[in-house]
């Protein structure tokens, strides 16, 4: 859940949409994987999903779920899934591009608003990576409006980032990838590459670090990023936690700090693709290294800090979702300081994990055929 959000009868919304799943929890077969807080059972809770990219859960159980190709479902308790919702934006569907992440508003018992992250169309093949926000009503999304807009518009299908999350402030952080486009990542001339920092409206607040930048470079946190695809707040501290992905390994976890830049396409704890060596972030001290970095990747993609009772050995933790890793990985968080744990393999591409109301976690595979996994302890 990205947000602290309470029952209310006004989310009771979107009744009698539900069409019947034919794969809930209850008629799925379930396997068990070891973990350091026991064996855990893995259940397909949903199917029917293609290429399913962002969850989040509402005050009354029931979640968002997006489907790259530009739909937008509500998953009911029983693992039922809606019809397409009406009203979503037009995507992007290329390459990386699609409909990505969403996110309820941490008033959404009083006001229902949703928020979305895409790639947006652009002319002649061009795209960038978009946020609106919309009404959850009795069809579909109502009233949608792009709040920010990544600039520039560029051509190519990756990196788009695109994850957002809320600090118990109530701003918006935005992750926008660099859309394979290297230099731009060092320059504060545009957002490619960048962590924005928004008002819930999509106007900048007055303390980001470069307010006197212009828009452009007034809504930048942080930047020197490659493609950030997880971001979850640290219930305890109030920080920012992002994973990005590096280029031929060099995976990382950064803690962004506003005004920071965080080296790429400088330095990496990665190479080129084509195995050129790129300098190790330490060797420019004027940039801010990684708090955990991997090679060979995981390809991070969502994340979650664990806060239930169902695993308590995973408390405070850091859940990341891996495409490359095929699981979740479980990092230590303390202050500023991180290390990996461990690893809890699920055999799938793993591309956004929530906790649920019921404390299990929600994971969703990254297939053409993807579905929403429960794990719980084993009984």
């Amino acid at each position: 859940m990205r947000s602290a959000l309470t029952l209310s009868a006004t989310s009771l919304l979107v009744a009698g949409l539900f069409a019947a799943s034919p794969a809930l929890a209850q008629s799925q077969a379930v396997k068990t994987v070891p973990t350091s807080a026991g064996p855990v059972e893995v259940s397909r809770f949903a199917d029917g999903l293609e290429r399913p990219w962002g969850i989040d859960f509402l005050p009354d159980g029931r979640a968002l779920v997006t489907e790259k190709p530009g739909r937008l479902r509500i998953m009911a308790r029983d693992g039922s899934l809606s019809p397409p919702l009406a009203g979503t934006p037009k995507v992007f569907n290329q390459g990386q591009g699609g409909l990505m992440d969403v996110a309820a508003d941490p008033d959404f018992a009083r006001n229902r608003t949703v928020y979305l992250a895409y790639a947006e169309p652009g002319e002649n093949g061009t795209a960038r990576t978009a946020l609106g926000r919309g009404t959850l009503g009795e069809s579909g999304i109502e009233d949608f409006q792009v709040i920010f807009r990544q600039s520039p518009k560029v051509d190519g299908g990756n990196h788009f980032g695109t994850r957002i999350a809320f600090a118990h402030d109530g701003h918006i952080f935005l992750t926008l990838g660099e859309r394979f486009k290297f230099d731009p990542a060092q320059k504060r001339d545009n957002t490619l590459g960048k962590v924005v920092r928004l008002n819930r409206d999509g106007s900048l607040p007055k303390d980001n670090p470069f307010a006197g930048e212009g828009r452009t470079g007034g809504a930048i946190w942080s930047y020197g990023h490659r493609n950030i695809e997880a971001a979850a707040i640290d219930p305890r501290s109030g920080a920012l936690w992002i994973g990005e992905m590096g280029p031929l390994g060099g995976d990382e976890l950064n803690r962004p700090e506003a005004g920071r830049n965080y080296g790429w396409p400088v330095v990496s704890w990665g190479k080129h693709y084509d195995g050129r060596d790129i300098p190790d972030p330490p060797t420019r001290k004027e940039f801010a290294d990684a708090a955990v970095h991997w090679t060979p990747v995981i390809s991070p993609s969502g994340m979650v800090f664990y806060t239930g009772g169902l695993f308590r050995d995973w408390q405070g933790s850091a859940l990341l979702g891996g495409l490359s890793a095929k699981g979740l990985v479980r990092v230590a968080i303390d202050g500023s300081s991180a290390k990996e744990v461990e690893r809890i393999p699920l055999d799938a591409r793993i591309r956004d994990v929530a906790q649920g109301p019921d404390d299990a976690l929600y994971v969703i595979t990254d297939a053409a055929d993807g579905a929403v996994l429960r794990l719980a302890p084993a009984k």
